[in-house]
């Protein structure tokens, strides 16, 4: 129709290639976990297995935070200024934590965080704090050395322990103190944040620190150092290298260097040896998770920035490992923000799963998907990858079987897809001990037989408020033979069903409408497994209703065989015109007088219609004596308004004036 832009919908296909290549990974944080902490700031973490708390110190704040394994706050232990290093009992019971705002230790219940004994020490604001040969050591202002033993009826606080050649190297500097309870008695010493990096790795099984090796000058800018579970080596993050050196407890050679990116200033290493490392990125990968054996990382994370777009921060030596290494949990910042996230199987391999289909296919002819997966830990021939296909008559999936991994990593498989339309496969990998899931889809247009479908009634016009019947007409379908009948009326009424129902044994359905505009009448088939999809639209037109009278006439008198209404010349006839209401709408009145023996414009004009659809105009008859005119109503497509339905003319009315 000319009325406005109706267009059937065009699907439009860009086809780059002759396949759709997909890949896809299982979701890398599908049971993660963050909640913003309440702290101002994070000096340590611990975390008890046992009871499943998280502790975190706030220095700033001056308290301690107990939180679940999903970062929800349990408790919250206050009036400690300064708390920074914390150390968990072997048996979970105790979280023990450094106070250098009043120069002392204190035990901390977990399942009752408000039963707190505080220890003096006598040192001057005592900082990082280890657990090693049965006592607690702590490092305090000058590169200090010091124990709690709590192992007896009476707390000993030993203090300025000697700390062999590496005195002088730790001397004025802030230590970081390093030790694991696979290692009861290997304690490591550092001197954060120094150029060179000084280290020193100590024997503690007699209760006083006896030197067993010593280094200095090869690295830079230490942030945090942690010891192995079998105490053979030693793990530290620092400004340089960009990665997490393993040194030998017995000599402090470098044993493996596990690599990362810019920056490393956390690591913690997990019971069973895993590897966590943190670096201070910002446009690259926060996180990096490492067997002990790979040098390169199993696992990445990449921090989200925060709501105003700035960079997520991981806190400078804030990550800790769950006791059976199942989940780890960091401490980041941004815009103002303290997080705890928690990395559900960090130690998991995510594999990722490549997919290539043909875009299009025909229907009932074999077709070839294959494919790729690759992961930090490669998957061993022969894994089992799960095939799906997804179609019309198998919305909920139809299992296709496994198909084995190649040696090469990649697989591939052929299927003959039985229904037409979007034929969806998904390859999924369901996961292992060292490996998370991981899946992927590919859709192939798969063709369907072309589907008739016609609708009467297209183009013609009618009169306002004919009833009118619209007869749609399906052709052969496979199943399906339901149809739907709609009316989409020019103007901002909206479109409506007519009717929806399945058509008679000729393929028949019909449907009535009253016409009051302008429309755009369409049947619809859905289509189902092997018949495609199908539309048909009939335009019809519909004359707008119109109506037109005149009074105030005094008589009627017939002249060449038709009546006129007659009136004096002092009176003014009014003239009456409607049309079926539309907002801004006008009606034209046509004015013309019989002249020379043929009947000639005198005049037209448009006047504009009430919310009725009336308008009321008078005609001034002076000096109109002895001739005859003729008047019409008309309303004119776009000239009167609107263009919402089919231009109409009213009857003529007759009349003329006398004296």
């Amino acid at each position: 129709m000319r009325k406005r832009t109706l267009s059937a919908a065009t699907a439009l296909a860009v086809i780059f290639s002759s396949a759709a290549l997909v890949a896809g990974t299982a979701s890398q944080a599908a049971a993660d976990t963050s909640k913003a902490l309440p702290v101002s700031s994070v000096g340590d973490m611990v975390v008890d297995g046992v009871h499943q708390k998280v502790f975190i110190s706030d220095p700033s704040g001056g308290k301690l935070v107990v939180t679940d394994y999903t970062g929800t706050v349990l408790a919250t232990v206050p009036n400690l200024p300064g708390v920074r290093g914390l150390e968990i009992a072997d048996d979970s019971s105790r979280v023990y934590a450094t106070v250098s705002g009043n120069d002392s230790i204190v035990s901390v219940n977990t399942e009752t965080p408000s039963d707190v004994v505080s220890y003096a020490l006598g040192a001057d604001a005592p900082g990082d704090l280890a657990q090693a040969g049965g006592k607690l050591w702590f490092a305090y202002t000058g590169g200090q050395l010091g124990s709690l033993d709590l192992s007896g009826a009476e707390p000993v606080v030993a203090l300025a322990l000697g700390l062999g050649a590496p005195s002088t190297w730790f001397s004025g500097s802030t230590l970081l103190l390093g030790s694991d309870p696979g290692a009861p008695n290997v304690l490591a010493i550092g001197n954060r944040d120094a150029t060179p990096t000084q280290l020193g790795v100590y024997d503690v099984s007699t209760g006083t620190p006896v030197l067993k090796a010593s280094k200095s000058g090869e690295y830079s800018g230490l942030q945090e150092l942690d010891v192995t579970p079998d105490g053979q080596n030693i793990i530290t993050a620092g400004a340089n290298p960009y990665a997490y050196p393993a040194l030998s407890t017995t000599d402090l050679s470098e044993t493996a260097r596990y690599i990362s990116n810019e920056y490393p200033n956390a690591v913690a290493v997990a019971p069973d040896g895993s590897i966590a490392g943190g670096t201070d990125s910002v446009y690259e990968q926060d996180i990096h998770v490492f067997k002990p054996d790979k040098t390169m990382p199993v696992r990445e994370y990449d921090l989200p920035a925060g709501s105003d777009g700035s960079a997520s921060i991981l806190t400078t030596g804030a990550l800790a490992w769950a006791p059976d290494s199942s989940k780890l949990f960091a401490a980041t910042y941004v815009s103002g923000v303290r997080t705890l996230r928690v990395y559900d199987g960090p130690t998991k391999s995510v594999p990722t799963i490549t997919i290539k289909a043909p875009a299009t296919a025909t229907r009932a002819t074999q077709l070839t998907v294959s494919g790729t997966v690759t992961a930090s830990l490669p998957l061993p021939a022969g894994t089992p990858l799960t095939v799906t296909r997804y179609d019309l008559e198998s919305p909920l999936g139809k299992a296709l079987g496994t198909k084995a991994l190649g040696a090469n990593g990649t697989y591939s498989f052929t299927d003959t897809p039985t229904a037409g339309g979007t034929v969806t496969y998904k390859v999924e990998f369901a996961g292992d001990a060292t490996h998370t899931g991981a899946a992927v889809k590919a859709n192939v247009q798969v063709s369907r037989n072309k589907t008739a479908l016609t609708l009467d009634r297209n183009g013609t016009t009618v009169n306002f408020n004919t009833p009118v019947w619209y007869t749609a007409t399906l052709g052969p379908t496979y199943k399906n033979r339901e149809v739907e009948i709609w009316a989409d009326p020019l103007g901002p009424e909206p479109k409506k069903l007519l009717r929806r129902g399945t058509v008679n044994s000729e393929g028949k359905l019909a449907a009535q409408l009253k016409m009051t505009r302008d429309t755009w009448v369409s049947v619809t088939f859905a289509g189902d497994a092997r018949s495609a999809p199908a539309e048909a639209r009939s335009g019809v037109y519909t004359r707008a209703g119109v109506t037109n009278t005149m009074s105030r006439h005094y008589q009627w008198t017939q002249i060449g065989g038709v009546w006129h209404r007659t009136y004096h010349q002092t009176t003014d006839p009014l003239i009456t015109a409607w049309h079926n209401s539309y907002p801004g709408r006008s009606t034209r009145l046509d004015l013309q007088i019989w002249y020379s023996g043929a009947w000639r414009s005198a005049a037209s004009d448009y006047f504009t219609l009430n919310a009725n659809g009336m308008a009321y105009v008078t005609l001034d008859g002076d000096g109109a004596a002895g001739y005859r005119f003729r008047v019409r109503a008309a309303y004119i497509d776009s000239a009167s308004g609107d263009n919402v339905n089919t231009t109409v003319y009213g009857a003529w009315q007759y009349f003329n004036f006398t004296r």
